[in-house]
């Protein structure tokens, strides 16, 4: 049971695709954040606001690529207001291409 645990954390850190693109975020209220320039502006001052957090050792990670800095980056972009799009905040191969659409 305990290696089942384990697997599935891993394979959830695993997962987890990069996501600084407008387009894979929407507000609280499902508005995508590419369809409205007050909100990209928004967006744009709010991910200025998180880079330096998820670079830093305390929260994230400094290698970009990293899960830590990912997770730390998402982190602070959902405190702002803006949320992963479903099906685009998770790396999915064709054959599941809608299978995690929200």
């Amino acid at each position: 049971m305990r290696m089942m645990l384990a697997l599935g954390a891993l394979l959830s850190l695993a997962c987890v695709s990069a996501g600084e693109a407008p387009s894979n975020y929407q507000s609280y209220h499902g508005v995508r954040v590419d369809s409205d320039p007050v909100l990209l502006e928004r967006y744009d001052r709010a991910l200025n606001r998180c880079e330096p957090e998820a670079y830093s050792w305390h929260r994230g990670s400094p290698d970009p690529n990293s899960t830590l800095y990912i997770l730390a980056l998402r982190n602070c972009l959902y405190r702002h207001g803006f949320v992963d799009r479903g099906f685009y905040a998770y790396p999915t191969s064709s054959v599941f291409q809608h299978f995690l659409d929200l």
